[in-house]
Order: structure tokens, then sequence, then C-alpha cells
């Protein structure tokens, strides 16, 4: 019950930040979920496999509710979203096999530097500038692709390598960000059945794990994420935004430079 409860506060705590930064709540439960199954006492060689498998879990849930709101307000291309949901798939599947076969160190250094690389961009603003058109499928799908893939490594929704994207193929931001909001469902259905697959029957991983999902954080999580990510979204009208991005920015070194310092001396010795 106690473990339910902390990924209860949890579930709470990632909704409303992802609904304060705009960004996806993958960069937020990742970390803060192998820190909780370092706590657990969970093998250092499959916890951060556990936790990717399992933010790609929780995305399915808050994407279906920021899809339906940003559907409503027109803001989904769906003519776009179509050509790139089946590189989607297949990036995601792709993405979360080469994560099983990544050994826990370097996955974790791997989401580290990315978390940095986050990091530097929100703090100094970093935006592509509209520079192309919108590509054809066959671009749409390769690009798909590569997000997918990208994604599942990571643990995420998608949103902070689609948006860019989009972005600098001149489609307006809100639309962006409707259209990456849908984005996500595929890559995080794929990713998270592609884990359980991947993670089946392992030996390391904990009791209530369903591959490399774990079940009591998955239902804490998804629970309290979608309605406290609408809370985090109206306290973001009321704060100026770009302070609490640089603030996030810091977090983000922080536990960037946290997955490197716990990995690098494994991978490098």
């Amino acid at each position: 019950m106690l473990v339910l409860l902390a990924y209860l506060i949890l579930g709470a705590a990632a909704g409303t930040l992802a609904g304060l930064f705009g960004i996806g709540g993958g960069l937020i439960i990742v970390p803060a979920l192998v820190f909780s199954f370092e706590l657990q006492g969970v093998s250092a060689e499959v916890a951060t496999h556990l936790a990717v498998g399992t933010s790609l879990a929780t995305i399915i849930f808050t994407s279906i509710s920021s899809i339906k709101s940003h559907h409503e307000k027109q803001a989904v291309l769906w003519p776009v979203f179509r050509p790139m949901a089946l590189g989607l798939l297949i990036g995601a599947m792709l993405g979360a096999m080469t994560a099983a076969l990544l050994q826990g160190a370097w996955l974790r250094f791997l989401i580290g530097v990315f978390a940095i690389v986050i990091g530097v961009q929100m703090a100094l603003a970093l935006k592509p500038k509209p520079g192309r058109d919108v590509p054809g499928n066959a671009g749409l799908a390769a690009t798909g692709a590569g997000i997918g893939w990208a994604s599942a490594i990571f643990g995420i929704g998608g949103g902070s390598l689609s948006v860019p994207f989009l972005t600098w193929c001149n489609v307006r931001m809100q639309q962006a960000v409707g259209t990456s909001a849908a984005c996500g469902l595929p890559i995080a259905v794929m990713g998270a059945a592609t884990n359980m697959s991947e993670g089946w029957q392992n030996p390391l991983l904990p009791d209530w794990s369903l591959g490399f999902v774990y079940l009591p954080a998955l239902l804490g999580i998804a629970v309290l994420s979608v309605p406290f990510a609408k809370l985090g979204a109206r306290l973001a009208h009321n704060l100026n935004a770009n302070t609490l991005k640089r603030g996030f920015s810091i977090l983000l070194f922080l536990v960037g430079g946290r997955f490197l310092f716990q990995s690098a001396p494994l991978l490098f010795n």
C-alpha cells in the first residue's frame, strides 16, 4: 500500500510538472522511477529498463487525454499524423528492442546525456526557425521512425523531438503541439508492448512486473497524472514561463549529471 501511495504522489508531481512546462511526463517519470526502484532494491541491470517501459505505458493514458483536448481545439493535423504513424510504430518497436540490448549502465548514460541536452535547450530557449515545408508521406514516415526509435529508448512521448521538427516545417506552434500529442500514442503503445515482450520472465524483475512494466507504478501514476496535468497547465498561465523553464532546466542538469556520474565509472573503467 505504501508503494502504491508513493506512485500516486509521483503521478501527481509528474502530471503537474508536465502541465507546467508543456513537455511529456517521461522526462520526469523515468528519472523518478529509477530513483524509486533503487530504493526498492531493484537490480541496477534492469531498473532503468523497467523505468523506461513503465514510463511509456503511463504515456498511453496521458496522451489519450491530451489528444482529445487538442482535437476539440482543431489543433491536430491528422493528414500529417497519419503518414507519421506507421513510422512511429516501427521506430518505437525498434527503439524498445535497442534499449533491451543495452546494459543498464549504458541506457542510464544515454538518458543522462539526453536530459542535459533538453536542459540546455530549455535554458537557452533554443527553437528551430521555420525553414521548409512539411515533407511528403515517405518523408513523414521516415521522420516518424526516427522519432519513435529515440523516444522508445528514452521512455518519452516524443514531444521534445516532434514539436521542433514540425515547427521547422512551418507548422504553427499550437498545431505542432497538438499533432505531437497524437504522435505520442503510437510511440507509447508500441514501446510499452515491446518492453513487456522484451522483459518477459526476466528473473531480475520485481514482483508485479509485466515484462519491463511495473504495474504498481503504472497504476499510481496513471490515476493522478492526467488530472494534475490539467492543474499544471492552469498554473502555467499564472507563473513566469521563462523562469519556470530555466528552473526545470537546472533540475534536468542535476538528473542528467547524476546519471552520468553513476554510469560513467562502470562504462569507462
